[in-house]
Formats: structure tokens, C-alpha cells, sequence
């Protein structure tokens, strides 16, 4: 890789321990995947939060770290979800929580905004088209590239992480002229969430870098999430384009779709709904809020959104709506490998969610894959 000549003053560590820490990772990954360089970003989003996926080693490693000189970030940046709702540590065992504050405040001494997120581009306003962002939670990434118009790899926590001390990045081919290598056709007529995020399921296990999908009607917000997410799970592609041809192409009709569907799909029924993966936004709390009303939950229903989107349905009523149908209302965490959705707890859980699933099902934990409108009319029943 050709270096600045601060960059390569930072690699000797003329410019501190941290930066040269930092600078050996981004080189390294720089070079793996066959960057030139590394350029300027203006933001960065974290994953490595959650305790139960970091354990003692990185809760040690970011306590160490964000207590040496220079351990401060340069750019924006923002974090991905924990393990627990902090208002409600009763949840979880004590050393849990103990831990994941820690993490927090390592986190918080390093100038990171603790957003405990998924879902930024529901929270932040998104930058101007072209930007350059690191962005190390993977629908988010496919999020940025795909929808925002913005540029970022699928980055790890630690690339993530030393581009928020540096204010850097590789030059991958992700942050270029990402350009489709395969066309994913569609062949499903109407589609729901679900459909979408099994589509993204199978698109992102079939290309390489980036994919065109056409055959699909424009998807709303809620579907456009589950593409990503779904995406995000299954494989190294970073970003999709809606329409465009290729001429390498695969098609994805039903025989696909239960195909995809039968990896995840691994129970007839949970003992609780789950529902957030990624985590829910402004308008699709308000649409569950509005079909929960006069209804109620047969069994428990855990609802994950960012602290700021739940705080807004509480002015707005809407909260208020969901938690009288039995929604429980968490913040700061999400469906993926929390704890709070362990084996222990749980033999089988209901969600929406492609992502959720692919998580839940690593943690041995069963699933019952359905869309919303099918959650809600199986596990509701009009109030009394």
C-alpha cells in the first residue's frame, strides 16, 4: 500500500502507541484485500459492544486501550447494540452487567457516541452521497452503499475501530466503482418483509461484492431493511442496486425462496415474539402500534428499537399502544445474540426476521419465521 508520509510515521510509532496499533491494522487489512491506499472517512459505526460476543478478552482489550494516551476518536462516531437494556439490569445476571458497563464506559472515554444501534440511518441524519464512512454492522453497511449513496466495506470491529482513531480506511474495492457482478432475478410477484429478507438471504450468499436484483417491485422501508439484513448475513456482499442487468444471472423464484426459507425456519411455533432485527424504526413502530390497537399479545412479545425512536413513541401515544397489547418496549440491545434470548430461556422464538433468525438459530435457539401481519394474526387476540 503507498502511505502519506504521516501514515507511515504513525506505522513506526513516532505518533504513539495507539496510532500505530491502529495504523498495523488498517494496513493489513489494506493489503489483504488489495488496497492502494487509505483515505479520509467522516464517520464510523462500531460493533464489538456486546459482552456476550467480546467476552472477558475484549472487555480487557478496550478497557486497556481507551486508557493510553491519543485514545481518542477523530471522526464521528457511533456504536452498535449491547446485550441488555441498561433500565433494566434486573434482566440479567450482575457480572453481565457489570461487563457491559465497562464496555460502555471504555467506549465513552474514547469520545464514541454510545447509540446502541443497528439502525443509525433511522437515528442520524445520513451525510451527502459519495461520503466516505466506516461502518462495521453489516445491514448498515449494505444500507449505506445501497440506499444512502454512501461508500464503506462491511467492515470488522477492529478495522471499525482503528478508522475511528485515525480517521482512515483502506481503499477497498467496496469504497470504488462498486459495480454489480451478478443479476438476481426475482420471480415472486407480490412480496412481503419476509420475502425480502430471504431474497437478501440468498442474494448475499450468491455474489461476490455487489449484486443487482431486478424482477422486484421497490420495496418500503420495512422490507428494505430485511434485504439488508438479510444480506448481511449470509456472505462478503456489500451492496445491491434495484434494476441494472449483469451477464452472469441467477434467478430466485419460490423453489429458491423455500429453499432459503428451510435454513432458518426451524420450529412450528415460539414461546415468545421477537421483533426488531434491525431494530425498528420511527414509522414502523407507529404501523405496529396502529395494528395493535384493541389487540393483544397471547404470550410475550419483546420489542428492540433505538432509545430515541422508543422516547418518540412515547410522546406520540404509540408506546403506550404496544405495551397495553404486552409489547415490552427495549432499548440499547436488539434479537441478535443477546442473552436476554438465550437457549436457556428460550426453546423457539417468532419473528419477521431473516437476520434475527440467523442469529438466533446460531445461538441454538429454534425459530418460527413469519411476516408481521401473520405475527400479529396468530399471536394477537382482540382485547377484552
Amino acid at each position: 500500500m503507498e502511505l502519506t508520509r504521516q501514515e507511515e510515521e504513525s506505522l513506526r510509532g513516532e505518533h504513539g502507541e495507539v496510532q500505530q496499533i491502529c495504523y498495523r491494522i488498517l494496513t493489513a487489512v489494506g493489503e489483504a484485500a488489495g488496497a492502494e491506499c487509505l483515505v479520509p472517512i467522516s464517520w464510523a459505526h462500531l460493533s464489538g459492544v456486546n459482552y456476550n460476543t467480546i467476552g472477558d478478552a475484549g472487555e480487557r482489550f478496550l478497557n486497556s486501550i481507551s486508557r493510553k494516551p491519543g485514545a481518542r476518536v477523530r471522526v464521528r462516531t457511533t456504536l452498535n447494540p449491547m446485550g441488555l437494556d441498561m433500565d433494566r439490569p434486573e434482566d440479567l445476571l450482575p457480572k453481565f452487567v457489570e461487563k457491559q458497563r465497562s464496555i460502555s464506559e471504555s467506549y465513552a472515554r474514547m469520545g464514541v457516541e454510545l447509540s446502541f444501534t443497528c439502525a443509525p440511518y433511522d437515528v442520524f441524519d445520513m451525510p451527502a452521497p459519495g461520503t466516505q464512512v466506516a461502518f462495521a454492522e453489516s445491514n448498515a453497511a449494505i444500507h449505506a452503499n445501497s440506499i444512502n449513496g454512501l461508500k464503506t466495506d462491511k467492515e470488522s470491529s477492529f478495522s471499525a475501530l482503528a478508522s475511528a482513531l485515525t480517521g482512515k480506511s483502506p481503499m477497498t474495492r467496496a469504497r470504488g466503482n462498486n459495480e454489480p457482478d451478478l443479476e438476481v432475478q426475482a420471480d415472486l410477484g407480490k412480496m412481503d418483509e419476509l420475502d425480502w429478507g430471504l431474497l437478501g438471504f440468498f442474494a448475499g450468499g450468491a455474489g461476490a461484492a455487489s449484486v443487482a436484483i431486478s424482477g422486484a417491485s421497490e420495496p418500503d422501508r420495512r422490507s428494505c431493511k430485511a434485504l439488508c439484513g438479510g444480506m448481511g448475513t449470509s456472505g462478503t456482499c456489500s451492496k445491491f442496486v434495484l434494476g441494472g442487468s449483469c451477464s452472469e444471472k441467477v434467478g430466485f423464484g419460490r423453489e429458491e425462496l423455500a429453499t432459503a426459507r428451510s435454513k432458518l425456519d426451524t420450529a412450528e411455533k415460539g414461546d415468545a415474539v421477537v421483533l426488531g432485527s434491525p431494530q425498528l424504526g420511527p414509522g414502523e413502530l407507529s404501523n405496529l402500534a396502529k395494528m395493535l390497537e384493541g389487540r393483544r399479545f397471547r404470550k410475550d412479545c419483546m420489542v428492540f428499537c433505538p432509545r430515541p425512536v422508543a422516547e418518540a413513541a412515547r410522546r406520540l401515544g404509540e408506546a403506550d399502544i404496544i405495551e397495553k397489547a404486552g409489547g415490552r418496549l427495549l432499548s440499547d440491545c436488539c434479537t441478535c445474540l443477546s442473552p436476554l434470548l438465550a437457549r436457556d430461556r428460550f426453546d423457539a422464538l417468532t419473528t419477521n426476521s431473516v437476520k434475527g433468525a440467523y442469529y438466533l438459530k446460531a445461538a441454538g435457539v429454534g425459530v418460527s419465521l413469519r411476516p408481521l401481519s401473520r405475527i400479529i394474526s396468530e399471536e394477537t387476540e382482540w382485547a377484552a
